[in-house]
């Protein structure tokens, strides 16, 4: 079965200026004049700041072969569970599916290679969609309207950072082929 994976939770990417420099970038000619002498002043601003700034706590999925992945995760919350997806993941790169610490020890991962076909699995049954979704609950999926889909489970062993990484090739010692990696 074939997904449309109609991108979760897609945003433009939006980039921070301070104020002074985004006057300064709003001209070409302008910019080539004051850029050169307002980058050291940046340059010693910003380092403080980034030096202070606490290790970041998400959850991620990196995608080391090549092609596009839709992802789908699962996760037991307050009022139950939760599927939700898909994000696309391009090859060789790493999307944050969950921003801030991670507030579940386990979480679920269902991946589909949706240029070749491929899929990372495993035994746990939820539901997903064709496109976008997010679904309550892993019962009567396709009652509901819904698909099922073999998700894997990781233990992030109540870690407030956690990655995975889908490779191609599979674990030789029984553990899937999609181990989870703490931290950053």
């Amino acid at each position: 079965m074939r997904w449309d994976f109609a991108e979760k939770g897609r945003q433009n990417m939006v980039t921070w200026f301070p104020r002074g420099l985004r006057m300064v970038l709003a001209g070409r000619l302008r910019a080539r004049r004051v850029l050169p002498l307002s980058l050291p002043l940046l340059a010693a601003c910003a380092l403080p700041l980034l030096a202070a700034t606490p290790g970041r706590a998400d959850g991620r999925v990196c995608h080391a072969t090549q092609g596009l992945v839709g992802v789908g995760i699962g996760y037991r919350a307050r009022g139950g569970w939760i599927a939700e997806g898909w994000w696309h993941i391009e090859g060789s790169s790493c999307k944050t599916l969950i921003e801030g610490p991670l507030s579940s020890r386990f979480y679920y991962l269902y991946a589909e290679d949706a240029e070749r076909g491929g899929r990372w699995d495993g035994p746990i049954s939820m539901c997903v969609a064709e496109k976008e979704f997010k679904i309550a609950g892993v019962t009567d999926c396709v009652a509901r309207g819904f698909q099922r889909a073999g998700f894997q489970e990781y233990d992030t062993g109540e870690q407030s950072s956690w990655m995975v990484q889908l490779t191609d090739q599979p674990a030789t010692d029984g553990a899937p082929a999609a181990p989870g990696k703490q931290g950053q």
